[in-house]
């Protein structure tokens, strides 16, 4: 199904501004992860605990009596029945000399007195363990970006390969700036956890695939138009892909906006990173792969971008 039908937006004409927006987000973003970020448990550390209960309890109920008993950012996920619960709390949060999950335990039996609670699981991670966490989570996505560049380079111009991964880094650090500013404005309980890193993994992903489909049709039209401009080339290109990349949009972020609001708190670092980099790597797939490629061609290469494509690519390898 085509919304849009035939469009012919001079999209490239406004790259510079989407430029100048894009390093705003970025420098407001990572300058606030200067001031420090807001580490989930799977990298700084904590306690795990899963509790089983006789009747089945409300998350919300839980989440409030483990907030008063001193750790107000604890992780809460009902698994399996009802009746079962994941909680999950970082060390920081504790005082004294007895085990979080002590704490917890002795909390929950206070508040449900008539409750038999008894305890599946009672696991402790380490600091260290989440650093090495931490570090190998970095690896992955350097791995990720590489992987990606040299794909990209064999398929397309090794230009067009740096264009796209230079959008893919750019798509990772809005999505990690976006959740930066949230946590600090606390609009949401945000943490960076493995939640956020698989999404900032997908989002990788996801943007990738938009910008090879926009390259991919930008190649055939070059046999199909050999005497539009590139910059022609490209703006036909992306005119003629728009109706596929909204419908694929649309659809995802209606199912991560429901997740977002339905799949409780401990989904908002997922949802949330996914849903801004599912709408970042849409534009940038426009205004920073491809808008990249122009600027190096008319920068750099001293390219005159304004004649037929198929004459400027002759003149080049001359």
């Amino acid at each position: 199904m085509e919304f849009f039908g035939k469009t012919k937006i001079d999209f490239l004409n406004k790259r510079k501004f989407f430029f100048f927006l894009s390093i705003a987000l970025n420098v407001v973003g990572l300058g606030l992860a200067a001031f420090g970020i807001r580490m989930g448990i799977d990298f700084k550390g904590g306690s795990e605990v899963a509790v089983s209960f006789t009747n089945p309890q409300q998350t919300a109920v839980i989440r409030d009596i483990v907030a008063k008993a001193g750790f107000q950012n604890a992780e809460i996920k009902s698994y399996g029945k009802p009746t079962d619960f994941l909680i999950r709390v970082s060390d920081v949060a504790v005082t004294g000399h007895e085990k979080p999950s002590a704490t917890i335990i002795s909390s929950l039996q206070k508040a449900f007195p008539n409750e038999k609670i008894t305890v599946q699981k009672d696991d402790l991670i380490g600091p260290k363990v989440g650093s090495e966490l931490r570090n190998k989570a970095l690896l992955a996505l350097i791995i990720a970006v590489i992987a990606i560049l040299i794909y990209i380079a064999f398929r397309f111009e090794f230009i067009y390969g740096l264009g796209a991964v230079i959008a893919l880094i750019h798509d990772v650090c809005i999505s990690f700036g976006m959740v930066i500013i949230f946590q600090k404005l606390e609009i949401l309980n945000l943490e960076f956890n493995m939640g956020v890193l698989a999404a900032l993994l997908t989002v990788a992903g996801f943007s990738i695939n938009d910008t090879v489909i926009i390259f991919d049709r930008i190649r055939e039209n070059r046999v199909r138009h050999k005497g539009l401009s590139l910059i022609s080339l490209m703006n036909l290109s992306i005119n003629e892909t728009l109706s596929r990349t909204i419908n694929t949009v649309v659809t995802v972020i209606l199912v991560l906006v429901t997740i977002l609001v339905l799949g409780g708190e401990a989904l908002h670092g997922f949802a949330f990173t996914m849903l801004v980099g599912i709408i970042t790597g849409t534009y940038s797939s426009i205004y920073i792969a491809s808008a990249f490629v122009v600027w190096f061609l008319e920068t750099v290469r001293k390219e005159d971008l304004e004649t037929p494509y198929q004459k400027e690519l002759a003149a080049s390898r001359a």
